[in-house]
């Protein structure tokens, strides 16, 4: 193999699989000298890559963790499940790694050839993931069109769906994705109501780069995660959160978003949280419902009072005859 970057590439790859290799097996494999081989691993080096030598009759060349991330070497199959599992893992909010998830993701279908993109999103069509039920379920192509424009610093074009139904087109500046844990919200200036305005991402349709760049401007807050607080708080009201359980604190914490906080044991088998939330009365009772023990709920009057109906309608559903409901009944 007498083309060097060609040669490099396929010696990186080679290298990139965890075992040693003995430099006259490189050697054949990329038909070239010992010597050829030893000149390639120091280019490799001098690019970033840590290759390790060892000595002796049955030493050899590895590649091994070093200080910083160079860059990796994939072949079709490695593409396609790492852009796959992206897919699956961006489609939902994952505190922790969410938006290192999606950046991830634009990068990699970014390079990927049609041939792959076209294995990736079959094979995606073709699956469905179990879920909680947690949060919307997003698609995947939304999210990295809307990560590289905000990436590229380029206007996002975008069909719009409000709570109440109404549907609207928005041209934006778009400024930060945001994962509050069960949902994904874009930050953005809106250009046609001159105005920072926050959408919730699952409600985006058909998002597409316009290809106009554009200089970020300056957000009132200074931060995306703020600016999502105000306006959250804007939208729904602050729920002071009181509801005993009857099982341990550990059980329960497991079964609860980390952000609702960790409940305080009262005893063996009992615990309370208290916890604030600006979450809907409908998503707590199912939470708390969740949990998969009993639990009673001090307060807000809200929430009482909604637990008391919906447990009343629960009843009802359950006592209710056989066959299809009449009209009015």
């Amino acid at each position: 193999m007498t083309d060097t970057p060609a040669r490099l590439l396929s010696l990186l790859s080679l290298l990139q699989t965890p075992r040693e290799w003995p430099g006259s097996e490189l050697a054949q494999r990329l038909d070239v000298s010992p010597r050829t081989i030893r000149r390639d691993i120091d280019r490799l080096r001098d690019l970033g890559y840590p290759v390790e030598a060892s000595k002796g009759a049955i030493g050899g060349y590895r590649l091994v963790a070093g200080t910083a991330m160079p860059p990796l070497l994939l072949d079709d199959e490695e593409a396609v499940a790492i852009a796959v599992g992206l897919r699956a893992g961006a489609g939902h909010a994952i505190e922790g790694v969410e938006e290192a998830s999606v950046r991830a993701l634009a990068k990699l279908e970014q390079v990927l050839p049609s041939r792959l993109r076209r294995r990736v999103s079959t094979l995606q069509a073709a699956t469905m993931p179990l879920t909680r039920g947690d949060g919307a379920t997003i698609d995947a192509r939304t999210l990295t069109v809307i990560a590289s424009a905000v990436t590229g610093k380029e206007r996002l074009r975008f069909g719009y769906r409000s709570g109440d139904g109404t549907e609207t087109k928005r041209q934006v500046e778009p400024y930060r994705l945001v994962s509050t844990g069960r949902r994904w919200y874009l930050v953005a200036y809106d250009l046609g109501r001159e105005d920072w305005r926050t959408f919730r991402v699952d409600r985006v349709s058909d998002p597409v780069a316009t290809g106009a760049r554009f200089t970020p401007r300056e957000l009132p807050t200074g931060d995306a995660a703020k600016f999502m607080e105000r306006s959250m708080a804007r939208m729904q009201p602050r729920l002071e959160v009181d509801v005993s359980f009857a099982a341990p604190a550990e059980f329960v914490a497991a079964r609860l978003p980390a952000y609702l906080g960790a409940p305080e044991p009262t005893g063996p088998d009992t615990c309370r949280l208290r916890t604030t939330s600006r979450d809907s009365l409908e998503w707590l009772a199912l939470r708390f419902s969740l949990v998969d023990c009993e639990f009673t709920a001090h307060g807000p009057a809200e929430l009482t009072d909604y637990l008391s109906d919906l447990g009343a309608r629960l009843t009802r559903a359950a006592a209710a005859p056989t066959g299809p409901i009449a009209p009015g009944a």
